[in-house]
C-alpha cells in the first residue's frame, strides 16, 4: 500500500512519481522547453511543487547541473480569499528565497488581470451583473487571460512550453473524463486545448485525496518548516457536510475537508461553504465579505437594479441589462465601507485598488454617469480625499473655466461631457468608439431638449 514505507525511503507510489518526473526532465524530453507550474497554494499544487522539487534535488545531486527552467506561476484575481492570499504571498516569497539559496532554476511569477479586466472595474464600472453559470464572464478575464499572456511570453522566448498541472482523476468524474480524453497512451504529454506549441503534464493525476493529505502531513516542504498552516486553513474552511476521509499521520491531526478556495466574491456557487466555515472557525472579520457576496447573489435579478439595455445599446432579454448607475454607486459605497472597517484591524488590506477606482470613474464618464463621483463617494466614507491623479484635478479647473464661459446650463453640460469622454478615452489609451460615444451624447441632449419642449 501507499502508506507503508521502508525506513529512510519514500513510499513506493511517491518514489514512482518522482522517478517519472526525473525521467521526463532528463531523458524523455531532450529539449530545454521550460516547465510552468500553476501554483495556487492549495493542497494539489503544493504537492505537485513539492514532488518536482524533490526530483530536481535528486538530479542536481547526481549530475550537478539542471538545464531546464521551472517557472512557478501564481494567478492573483485580485479578489482572492484574504486568508489564502496572505498565505500564498508568504509561500511565494519563501519559495523564491529557498530556490536562490539552493541554486535551483525555479523562478516565481505572479500574474494579475489587466486593469480593464478586473472584477470591480467590470461589476461597478461597466455594470455587468455578477457572474452565474449562464453568464460567467469572470473566469476568462481574471484567470485565463493573465496566465495565457505569461505562457505566450515564454513561448515567444522558447517556442514551446510544458505546463505541469495538479489535476487528479480522483477529484471528480468530470476531471477523470477530461484526463482520459486528452491522454495519449505511452505519452505523458498532451496538447493544450487552446494554446499551440504548449503541452500539459499531470504527474500526480493518479494520487488519491488521502494520499495528497498524507504527503501534506508527512513531507516537509523545502521552502517551509512544514505544511501545518495549509492543513489548518483547510480544516477551518471545511463545512460539516463537506469533509473528506483523510488519513492522518498524527493523532493530533483533525479531520480536514476538501473545500475549494477561490474568489471571495464568487457568485457562481450557491453558497460559499469555505468562507462560512472560516467565519465560524476563528475569522469573524470575514463575515462582512460573506454578507456582501450573499447580497450580490440576492440582488442580481432584481429589475429595479437593472437597466433595460445592454452595454452595446441593444434591448436586454426580459429587460434585464447592466446595473443602473445608482446601484453601481451603492455597491461602491458598500465595498469601501467594508474596506474601511476591516482596515481598522488590518491597515494594509485593500479590497479595491486606487487604480481600479480611477478606472471606474473613467467608465462612468464614458457611460454618461455624471451624477456620481468616485472621489466624492470615497471621501464620504474615509473622510479624506483620494488621489485620482492630475486627471481629476484638471477636470476641476476646466469645469470652473467652462462655467464662466457658458451662459446656458445645458450647453455647459454638453461641452463638459464631451471633454470628459475625450479625456477618459485618452486615459485608457483606447480611442476606439470615441466617435460613437460623442454622437450618442449629442443625441441624448437632443432627446432631452425635445422632451422638455413637449412639457
Amino acid at each position: 500500500m501507499f502508506y507503508i514505507r521502508e525506513k529512510n525511503k519514500e513510499p513506493k507510489k511517491i518514489e514512482y512519481i518522482i522517478d517519472e518526473i526525473i525521467d521526463q526532465y532528463l531523458y524523455a524530453d531532450k529539449t530545454t522547453r521550460p516547465w510552468i507550474i500553476g501554483f495556487s497554494g492549495g493542497k494539489d499544487s503544493t504537492v505537485l511543487l513539492l514532488l518536482v522539487w524533490r526530483a530536481l534535488e535528486k538530479i542536481k545531486n547526481q549530475f550537478g547541473i539542471l538545464r531546464r527552467p521551472i517557472h512557478v506561476v501564481c494567478n492573483d484575481t485580485l479578489v482572492e480569499n484574504p486568508i489564502i492570499a496572505n498565505y500564498v504571498d508568504r509561500q511565494l516569497e519563501k519559495i523564491k528565497e529557498t530556490a536562490v539559496k539552493n541554486d535551483l532554476p525555479i523562478f516565481v511569477h505572479k500574474t494579475i488581470p489587466k486593469l480593464e479586466d478586473s472584477f470591480w472595474v467590470n461589476l461597478i464600472g461597466r455594470g455587468y451583473p455578477v457572474p452565474n453559470n449562464s453568464f460567467r464572464w469572470c473566469t476568462e478575464r481574471l484567470k485565463v487571460k493573465p496566465t495565457q499572456r505569461f505562457i505566450t511570453e515564454k513561448l515567444n522566448e522558447n517556442g514551446e512550453a510544458i505546463i505541469l498541472i495538479g489535476t487528479r482523476s480522483d477529484e471528480s468524474a468530470t476531471r477523470a473524463r477530461s484526463i482520459a480524453k486528452h491522454h495519449k497512451r505511452g505519452n505523458r504529454l498532451t496538447n493544450h486545448p487552446n494554446l499551440p506549441h504548449t503541452y500539459l503534464y499531470a504527474p500526480i493525476k493518479n494520487l488519491l485525496l488521502e494520499e495528497v493529505w498524507y504527503i501534506i502531513n508527512t513531507f516537509k516542504p523545502p521552502w517551509d518548516k512544514d505544511n501545518s498552516e495549509l492543513f489548518n486553513i483547510y480544516t477551518d474552511a471545511s463545512a460539516d457536510d463537506y469533509e473528506c476521509p483523510t488519513v492522518v499521520t498524527d493523532k493530533s491531526h483533525r479531520s480536514c475537508g476538501q473545500s475549494r478556495f477561490g474568489c471571495w466574491t464568487c457568485t457562481v456557487v450557491k453558497k460559499d461553504k469555505s468562507m462560512s466555515s472560516l467565519v465560524n472557525n476563528g475569522y469573524p472579520w470575514l463575515k462582512p465579505l460573506l454578507e456582501f457576496r450573499d447580497q450580490l447573489v440576492e440582488e442580481r435579478n432584481n429589475p429595479k437594479y437593472r437597466l433595460p439595455y445592454m452595454r452595446n445599446g441593444k434591448e436586454a432579454h426580459n429587460g434585464m441589462g447592466t446595473y443602473t448607475p445608482e446601484y453601481r454607486a451603492t455597491l461602491l459605497k458598500r465595498l469601501l465601507t467594508i474596506q474601511k472597517n476591516i482596515q481598522e484591524k488590518f491597515p494594509n488590506l485593500k479590497l479595491i485598488s486606487n487604480q481600479e477606482l480611477v478606472a471606474i470613474q473613467v467608465i462612468w464618464y464614458r457611460d454618461f454617469i455624471f451624477n456620481f463621483k468616485v472621489s466624492e463617494i470615497y471621501s464620504s466614507i474615509f473622510k479624506k480625499s483620494i488621489d485620482m491623479g492630475v486627471h481629476e484635478e484638471n477636470i476641476k479647473k476646466e469645469t470652473q473655466l467652462l462655467k464662466s464661459i457658458c451662459k446656458e446650463d445645458n450647453m455647459f453640460q454638453l461641452i463638459q461631457d464631451h471633454l470628459l469622454l475625450l479625456k477618459n478615452k485618452a486615459l485608457l489609451n483606447r480611442k476606439r468608439g470615441l466617435k460613437d460615444d460623442l454622437e450618442r451624447r449629442i443625441y441624448k441632449e437632443l432627446r432631452l431638449q425635445k422632451d422638455s419642449s413637449k412639457q
